[in-house]
């Protein structure tokens, strides 16, 4: 899955507003949330998020939860990587591992939807 933010910023675009991100805010993380395309919930209200580095993946479901506007019986899962997250670990491990990748523009990309599907 191709990211909105992707295709809208250039890579170098990305990595020089993330620098800055970064010098500006050391204690947090940038993300930036998409819908699954497969995705039956509604849009979320903002796509870029500060998340401090000591948050759990549940804490920011809570989070993504309340912008999407969603129901206690309505499902949530997160995709980092195509992969899903334990909800206990922390935002910055995931960060950290997700660094690692080669197209690294310094933001952390996150698909959601309401089902447990991978892609």
């Amino acid at each position: 899955m191709v990211f909105d933010f992707k295709k809208k910023f250039s890579f170098h675009q990305r990595q020089t507003e993330s620098k800055k991100i970064n010098e500006k805010y050391p204690d947090k993380i940038p993300i930036i949330v998409q819908k699954n395309k497969n995705c039956t919930l509604d849009d979320i209200d903002k796509h870029k998020f500060l998340v401090p580095k000591d948050m759990t993946v549940a804490q920011f479901i809570y989070i993504l939860r309340k912008r999407i506007e969603l129901t206690e019986a309505d499902a949530l899962y997160i995709f980092i990587d195509k992969t899903l997250p334990m909800t206990s670990q922390n935002i910055n491990v995931l960060y950290n591992d997700y660094k690692t990748r080669k197209d690294f523009d310094g933001f952390m990309y996150v698909t959601y939807c309401n089902e447990n599907t991978f892609g």
